[in-house]
């Protein structure tokens, strides 16, 4: 079981980022692609690599519309590397970083050739472009393993397209048990229609997680990036079936009225469409006993990963460092002594 935090490069932080998480026992650090809102993530893990030893280092995530393939792959084989194998590649569909330039998401299918593009440029593979033949020239000589690509999936078309083509794939589906066995479930019927080992893939979740012993408190911690995530199952193309009912008003209200110029902001208007019962379903919040039962309920479902975001720093500063407090001295913990004796 790994467990990450994860979050955005915020500017000239990366390095004080990336030492306190591996001194608190994560197992990796990610940062988002936004290139209007945050500074590059690529620079930000490459400063990451220099000053820890052991904690992996993902783009979390990137996507097809603002980066060429071979741009993407250049840059996380770089990051590789600098960090002596470390270096996990996210890719989606795209969001903040493709709306801020008035640009949609990629569709399904231009996802799954870039996908399969990038595989070959990382594995020094030769890559048909409408027949121009290139590769990274300078991949080759290199011994160091080969990057593993992490498809970001809220939907089942975008799910199967991990399931076929990624090592890891990773839910944003929220912390709800019926919506992480649903995506598990895709993912293995996806590989099994493809002749593939079902189980021979990492799965993780992109969770809001925040400890503390006020319930309100926790929930205040986490609103901005469950507003985030829960709008991408309002998003064109997503199963209407998918959604369970009880959730259905919350999320086409986040896609109606979402404010993208606050995008993950805890203070922005459409935070407060977020109904207390269900932040407690989507995400993960109360007593530390209690976010650890969620948590290890979810593992028990096939889980292996978790990129946990959250507490946010927005509020209060008592509540945030407590919350922390929390997660690393007890969350976290605990979490690795079940594994231990499972």
């Amino acid at each position: 079981m790994e467990v990450w935090i994860a979050g955005s490069n915020v500017a000239g932080t990366a390095r004080e980022v990336a030492r306190r998480a591996e001194d608190e026992g994560f197992d990796g650090v990610s940062f988002g692609d936004t290139q209007c809102i945050n500074a590059d993530p690529f620079v930000g893990l490459t400063a990451a690599a220099l000053v820890t030893t052991t904690l992996k280092l993902e783009v979390g995530v990137t996507n097809p519309v603002t980066r060429h393939p071979a741009v993407t792959a250049c840059s996380v084989a770089s990051l590789q590397v600098e960090s002596g194998g470390r270096a996990v590649l996210g890719i989606g569909r795209g969001d903040s970083a493709v709306s801020r330039l008035n640009l949609p998401a990629a569709p399904v299918e231009a996802l799954e050739t870039y996908v399969t593009r990038l595989q070959r440029y990382l594995a020094g593979e030769v890559v048909d472009l409408d027949g121009k033949e290139t590769r990274l020239e300078w991949l080759g000589p290199l011994s160091l393993p080969k990057v593993p690509v992490d498809v970001a999936a809220t939907g089942p078309a975008v799910t199967a397209v991990g399931a076929r083509l990624a090592e890891r794939v990773t839910f944003n589906v929220g912390a709800d048990p019926q919506r992480i066995s649903r995506s598990i479930d895709l993912v293995r019927h996806a590989r099994l229609a493809a002749g593939l080992e079902p189980t021979a893939l990492s799965l993780g979740a992109w969770i809001p997680v925040a400890p503390h012993p006020s319930v309100a408190a926790a929930r205040r911690l986490v609103k901005g990036v469950t507003a985030v995530y829960a709008r991408f199952q309002a998003m064109p193309g997503y199963p209407a079936d998918a959604v369970p009912a009880e959730d259905a008003g919350v999320i086409r209200a986040l896609g109606e009225h979402y404010d993208n110029s606050r995008h993950g902001r805890a203070d922005a208007t459409h935070v407060a469409l977020l109904e207390d019962d269900f932040i407690d379903r989507f995400a993960v919040v109360g007593t530390a006993e209690q976010c650890v039962e969620k948590l290890w309920g979810l593992t028990e479902l096939g889980l292996d990963r978790f990129l946990m975001v959250g507490p946010n720093r927005l509020g209060s500063p008592d509540d945030y460092v407590a919350s922390r407090r929390l997660l690393t001295e007890v969350v976290i913990p605990e979490l690795r002594r079940l594994e231990r004796t499972r």
